[in-house]
């Protein structure tokens, strides 16, 4: 910072205070600031009374019962005030200046108007934030400050390799990529809702334009934000270079995820609502990101699995290419068993399931014969595995008992047969072995 600009700052303040003195410490200033003070304790009291009595008569309704925090209260004690400091810069006139008086009310009425637009925003905080800042602005400007302020921040320079770049620069790049980041993101969502809501067009598709659309908007607001403290974009051409560097040494992962996510929505091998299974997690997909993808078990369970995983490990998409999902459930009877009968009844089980397929039917097939028993094979179809495919299981096999119960079916254990060998010494001419029975 060079000596010029150090006197030139030094003016300023002198020149502030000097302005402070004229119009702060006079004796018809004070007059005035009396005058305010009085006035906006009367427009407290008489807000705090109206504002009970508006309660009172509709206070009830959900609309006032919304508005009152946000609006309401606010906007009846500014509104008072304006009119008091008014009626009071029209009594004093006649006698004096009333050069405080129309700041204040001009404040005021800047302030009132700000909180009424800010008060649509839903994000409370941004709300605020945007109200401070234009707040802020509106009072520099009226008190004839925004001028002389603008001044030193843009004779304030920084040097930047062989660009300099001023303090107004930065803050107005500051204030620029906040505004436009805030205004992209809002854009993008609006535009994902948008193109989620065309059902004509495959989940993955959809994704995929809802992430291009978003990176688009972000990127052109980061450089917009850029240009506007004055950077020349030719010189990102170093900073792209060195960010390559770090993304090929620290962010691999995060670029592979990020890769594998756009895969992923390309080829459509996963999207938004398939059942998978992959690693011991079974679920549903909720959402594609750009570093992972999310997947909700049956349990309620949210798994964050990284985009390179799911190419990198085997993945059972139970509704890839449609929603048709066979479940085989292994049943054994006794041979003593009427196998048709058995057959049947395993059939009518399925069928008595609302989630069982009438077409494709059930059917029931011998497998083997087996040490125990003969070993029979229910095949059955659903089309709803995002309701889980253990529980249709369950729910069939416990009719299948039920039926069998109903029926005499037995289903069988294991039986083995020991053969006991006697010394011959000891044992009696024609005595057959003894036979004992377990398991």
């Amino acid at each position: 910072m060079d000596e010029g600009l150090i006197l030139k700052i030094e003016s300023y303040m002198i020149e502030i205070w000097t302005w402070f003195q004229t119009n702060f410490l006079e004796p018809e200033r004070l007059v005035e600031l009396a005058v305010i003070a009085v006035a906006i304790l009367a427009s407290n009291i008489a807000c705090k009374w109206l504002h009970q009595s508006i309660l009172r008569v509709v206070g009830d309704h959900p609309l006032v019962q919304k508005a009152d925090r946000r609006f309401l209260l606010p906007a009846l004690t500014a509104s008072i005030s304006i009119i008091l400091i008014f009626a009071a810069r029209l009594l004093l006139e006649p006698v004096m200046a009333t050069y405080l008086l129309n700041i204040t009310a001009s404040l005021l009425t800047a302030w009132l108007v700000i909180r009424l637009a800010v008060g649509m925003i839903a994000n409370r905080e941004l709300a605020r934030m945007i109200a401070v800042a234009a707040w802020t602005f509106a009072a520099l400007n009226i008190m004839g400050l925004l001028d002389p302020i603008s001044t030193v921040l843009g004779d304030a320079t920084l040097p930047l390799g062989e660009v300099e770049i001023s303090v107004l620069d930065i803050l107005t790049g500051i204030v620029s990529f906040a505004f436009l980041m805030w205004l992209a993101f809002a854009t993008s969502g609006l535009l994902e809702r948008r193109i989620k809501s065309v059902t004509s067009m495959p989940p993955s598709i959809r994704e995929l334009l809802s992430k291009i659309g978003k990176i688009m908007l972000v990127s052109i607001a980061f450089l917009i934000s850029l240009n506007a403290t004055g950077i020349d974009l030719t010189a990102l051409a170093v900073f792209g270079g060195a960010l390559g560097v770090g993304i090929g040494f620290g962010l691999q992962k995060v670029v592979g995820n990020f890769i594998s996510g756009i895969i992923l929505l390309v080829d459509r091998s996963i999207k938004p609502g398939d059942v998978i299974e992959t690693a011991g997690t079974y679920g549903t997909i909720n959402r594609l990101a750009a570093r992972y993808t999310s997947v909700i078990t049956r349990d309620g369970t949210e798994f964050l699995i990284p985009n390179e995983d799911m190419i990198t490990q085997p993945v059972v998409n139970w509704s890839h290419s449609n929603r048709l999902v066979r479940r085989r459930i292994p049943v054994q009877v006794a041979y003593t068993t009427d196998i048709r009968q058995a057959m049947e009844l395993m059939n009518e089980a399925a069928g008595d399931s609302d989630r069982v397929l009438k077409v494709p039917e059930p059917r029931t097939l011998v497998k083997e014969f087996g040490e125990s028993g003969v070993d029979l094979e229910l095949r059955m179809w659903i089309d709803d595995p995002q309701n889980g495919v253990s529980n249709i299981a369950s729910e069939v096999m416990v009719g299948i008992w039920d039926k069998f119960h109903e029926h005499d079916i037995e289903f069988p254990y294991p039986t083995r047969v020991v053969h006991v060998k006697r010394d011959n010494a000891q044992t009696t001419k024609g005595e057959e072995p003894e036979e004992i029975d377990g398991f």
